[in-house]
C-alpha cells in the first residue's frame, strides 16, 4: 500500500510540467481571441464610419440635383463638401468626383453602371433626367494591431450609398406662410415670370388681406418665424389655411431677410442661417443663381445653399372674393428669391416662379391624399 501511495505522488510530480504549458498555451489563445476581436470591432467600427459619411454625401449631392445641367455640378460639389468632413484614423479623405455617378433610373447604379459628371451635365436634356446619386468612398487602410498574423498588417475598407429624388410629394411642410395668386387669366404662373408674395398696403387681394397665411399661428412673430424657417402644419393640394389680416411689415421683411444674412428682432444666423450666396438685383435669375459663373456675394455668416428657393402655396384668386379669411389651396409652386425686402411696407414683395422640378427638404407622400399638380417637387431620400 505505502509503494502504490509513492508511485501516485510521483505520478502527480510528472504531471506539473504539462499543466503549465496547457495553461500557457490556453491563456495565450485567450489573448490572441481577445486581441482578434478588438481587430475586427475596430474594423466594424470604421466601415460604420464609412457607411455614414457615404450616405451623408449621396443625400448631399441628391439634395442638389435640380434637373438641370448646373444640378449636376452643385450635386457633385455637395457630395464632395461632404465626404471631406470626415476624417478616419485622424486622416483625411481624398474624395475624388471621379467617385459620383448619377443616372435617371435606380436600377443603372445598382448594377454598376450610371453616368459621371460630365455625362450626365452634358446636355440639358439629360440632365433633366438625373434623379439618382450613388458616392463610392475611396479605399481607406485600417492598422491591424494584433491580428496581423491573421488579418494581414492593414485592411483596406471603403462603402457605398445612393441617394435620389423621392416620388413626388404631395402633401407639404417646409413651405412659406405666404400665398401667389393665380388670377386664371392665359399668362398665370409662368416660368421665369416674378409674382407677388405679399401685397403692398395698396394692393390687397382683398379687403384687409395681404397674402400672408395664418398657418402655425395668427400672430406676427409667427410670420417671422414661420418666413425664416418655414411652417410647420402639413397640408396639400386642396387642403384650406386660414389667412392673416394686416401687412405685418417688420416681421416679414425680418423672416425673408435671414436668407440674405440680414438680421432684426427674435432672428439669428445659427438657427436661421444665410444662403451660400446672397447676391441680390430684381434681375437676377434662378438659372443665374445656379450657374457656378454667375454673380456671387457670400455671406458673413456660414450659409446653406438653397435657402432662397422656396416653397410658396399658389390660391385661386376667388378664393380671397368677399374677403373670406379661410383658403383653398390650389397647388405649391417652387419659387427664388430675387432681393430681400427693404425697410417700410410700401412695396409688394416677389418672388421668381422656377416651374421646373424641384428638391426640397420636407415633404411626405400620401397615398390617400391627391397629386400636386405641376412640375414634381420631391425631397431626398436614401435608397441603398
Amino acid at each position: 500500500m505505502k509503494k502504490q501511495r509513492l508511485n501516485k505522488v510521483r505520478d502527480r510530480k510528472g504531471e506539473r510540467g504539462s499543466i503549465l504549458a496547457m495553461s500557457m498555451l490556453g491563456m495565450l489563445s485567450l489573448f490572441l481571441a481577445v486581441a482578434l476581436g478588438v481587430d475586427v470591432s475596430h474594423l466594424y467600427l470604421v466601415k460604420n464610419e464609412l457607411q455614414n459619411a457615404a450616405d451623408a454625401s449621396a443625400l448631399a449631392g441628391a439634395s442638389g440635383l435640380n434637373f438641370t445641367t448646373f444640378g449636376i455640378t452643385t450635386a457633385t460639389n455637395q457630395a464632395v463638401a461632404v465626404m471631406n468632413k470626415y476624417e478616419f484614423a485622424k486622416t483625411g479623405v481624398v474624395f475624388p468626383r471621379g467617385n459620383i455617378r448619377f443616372a435617371a433610373n435606380l436600377s443603372d447604379l445598382v448594377n454598376g453602371n450610371g453616368m459621371s459628371e460630365g455625362a450626365a451635365s452634358g446636355s440639358a436634356a439629360v440632365a433633366a433626367t438625373i434623379r439618382f446619386v450613388k458616392v463610392t468612398t475611396p479605399a481607406s487602410p485600417v492598422g491591424i494591431t494584433f491580428g496581423a498574423s491573421v488579418l494581414g498588417s492593414s485592411k483596406n475598407l471603403s462603402a457605398k450609398a445612393i441617394a435620389g429624388c423621392s416620388v413626388p410629394l404631395n402633401v407639404f411642410t417646409g413651405y412659406l406662410p405666404v400665398s401667389v395668386v393665380d388670377n386664371n387669366s392665359a399668362d398665370a404662373i409662368k416660368v421665369g415670370n416674378v409674382y407677388t408674395i405679399r401685397a403692398a398696403p395698396q394692393n390687397s387681394v382683398s379687403p384687409g388681406n395681404y397674402q400672408i397665411l395664418a398657418v402655425d399661428g395668427p400672430g406676427a412673430n409667427d410670420d417671422r418665424l414661420g418666413l425664416a424657417s418655414s411652417v410647420r402644419n402639413p397640408v396639400g393640394a386642396g387642403g384650406y389655411v386660414d389667412t392673416k389680416p394686416g401687412v405685418s411689415s417688420g416681421a416679414i421683411r425680418q423672416g425673408i431677410n435671414t436668407r440674405f444674412d440680414d438680421y432684426g428682432s427674435q432672428v439669428d444666423p445659427v438657427n436661421y442661417p444665410p444662403d451660400t450666396n446672397i447676391y441680390e438685383d430684381k434681375d437676377f435669375t434662378y438659372l443665374q443663381y445656379l450657374n457656378p459663373a454667375g454673380p456671387k456675394q457670400s455671406p458673413s455668416h456660414t450659409g446653406v445653399a438653397g435657402r432662397r428657393v422656396v416653397l410658396i402655396p399658389i390660391v385661386i384668386q376667388s378664393e380671397f372674393d368677399n374677403g373670406r379669411t379661410h383658403v383653398q389651396i390650389n397647388r405649391f409652386g417652387s419659387f427664388f428669391l430675387r432681393t430681400r425686402v427693404q425697410g417700410g411696407s410700401g412695396l409688394d414683395i416677389e418672388a421668381e416662379y422656377i416651374g421646373i422640378g424641384t428638391v426640397v427638404p420636407n415633404g411626405i407622400y400620401d397615398p390617400n391624399a391627391g397629386t400636386n399638380p405641376g412640375p414634381p417637387i420631391t425631397k431626398p431620400v436614401l435608397y441603398q
